[in-house]
């Protein structure tokens, strides 16, 4: 399923960035692209929870 997919890859870039500005401090995201990252995967998340939950219903 491709939305896992972008989900996934979406959370991952989230991760790193975080990983990387707490040890390092050189985080690749500003503020404002790190709060549309994570949103993204709050959306995603969201859409990917309800089409599981429509298949499951069939």
């Amino acid at each position: 399923m491709p939305l896992i997919g972008a989900l996934l890859l979406l959370f991952v870039v989230f991760v790193v960035n975080v990983a990387l500005g707490t040890a390092y401090d050189s985080a690749f995201l500003n503020d404002v692209g790190e709060m549309l990252v994570l949103s993204g995967v709050a959306v995603l998340f969201v859409i990917v929870i309800l089409k599981k939950e429509a298949d499951a219903k069939k």
